[in-house]
């Protein structure tokens, strides 16, 4: 007998929140790096798989506050909404919840969801996107945040190797073949140094 939604519940594998003093050597300036991935004021905004706050609280001041944070992890909810507290920032709704039953949490007129560093541990990523596509509107974009497929030995954060296991990284073709299903087109690549890209997706 299948196990009720509810029981089924759990983190993505190999998703946990890195400690935030190397997440911050990684990426200093996680303002920047949100205006890079074209997210811009007067956008409604969902962070998926928000982790501890660290671009949800960047993205609440850029959107005023027009942030959905999804996260199943409540202690990381909490991380995330003293990190958005702390500067001053507010968030539409916080929400404890499985990223795959997104659609059913968010108002249907989403602009823009972006996932960071858990994308590669989705069971199932199309099912994920599919998701992802009934939040958003026409010409939303769908953001996802990847390690590059190297060799995680290769991709050191203060003198450490960081990152998911070499096997479960993803290459931005590799994201494209899951997602594209979904109905979604590609329309931008971007780095983010220095082990990192954004693939840029959009409804039709």
């Amino acid at each position: 007998m299948n196990k009720p939604r509810e029981l089924q519940k759990e983190f993505f594998p190999a998703t946990a929140m890195p400690d935030n003093a190397w997440w911050s050597a990684l990426w200093p300036d996680p303002d920047g790096i949100v205006r890079t991935l074209g997210i811009e004021a007067g956008m409604t905004v969902v962070d998926l798989c928000c982790g501890d706050g660290y671009f949800t609280a960047p993205l609440a001041e850029l959107v005023n506050g027009n942030v959905y944070a999804l996260d199943i992890d409540p202690e990381m909810l909490n991380q995330a909404r003293s990190e958005v507290e702390r500067r001053g920032a507010s968030v539409a709704e916080w929400l404890c919840a499985d990223a795959r039953d997104i659609a059913g949490l968010v108002p249907h007129e989403i602009d823009y969801v972006l996932i960071a560093n858990t994308f590669h541990g989705v069971p199932d990523k199309t099912a994920l996107a599919q998701a992802v596509w009934r939040v958003l509107k026409a010409g939303g974009r769908f953001v996802i945040v990847n390690w590059h497929q190297v060799a995680r030995e290769q991709t050191t954060v203060l003198d450490k190797p960081r990152g998911p296991k070499t096997e479960m990284r993803m290459s931005p073709e590799q994201v494209r073949a899951v997602v594209e299903p979904a109905g979604f087109q590609l329309t931008d690549l971007v780095e983010l140094p220095p082990y990192h890209y954004g693939v840029i997706f959009q409804k039709p």
